[in-house]
């Protein structure tokens, strides 16, 4: 894992691949936590019986459990120490091109587009992607945006 100690360190590496997250299977029991959490009990995620003739010929796991590994699998890849405080601040475009079945692997990659600073500190749009080990396409492609706290500063 890449640790960058503060913002300057990190505006050093814009346009870096940082590397990947290990491999995380996708289980029936992750999704239908994920299923229970949510309220989303759609079939295809679901129903492994019903899901059998249906569309992927397994349970899929959710675009949003798919999103919601970001920060557990990108925790993997990097961190920034040196500042007070990291928050989400959103994402600017999320899509999933291909589903993820249930007992696939999947991991992470990172590369830091872009950093903006402000007075506070910095805001910082991250390019991730998660991977289908063996897939062509990957299950997600999203831009992150991570407001980055300095140490010297005051929140209002």
């Amino acid at each position: 894992m890449k640790v960058f100690q503060g913002i300057d360190e990190v505006a050093a590496a814009v346009g870096t691949h940082l590397g990947y997250s290990s491999w995380l299977e996708v289980t029936q029991a992750r999704v239908d936590a994920f299923a229970a959490a949510t309220g989303d009990r759609q079939w295809i995620h679901v129903d492994p019986v019903r899901a059998a003739s249906g569309p992927y010929g397994t349970t899929i796991a959710h675009g949003y459990l798919t999103l919601s590994l970001l920060p557990a699998l990108g925790g993997e890849i990097f961190d920034i120490a040196g500042v007070r405080m990291k928050v989400n601040y959103g994402v600017n475009k999320v899509r999933f091109p291909a589903p993820v079945p249930i007992g696939a692997r999947i991991r992470c990659g990172a590369r830091l587009e872009s950093l903006g600073r402000t007075a506070k500190g910095a805001n910082l749009i991250t390019a991730y992607t998660i991977e289908i080990e063996g897939a062509r396409r990957p299950a997600l492609v999203a831009e992150t945006v991570r407001v980055l706290v300095g140490p010297e500063s005051e929140l209002s």
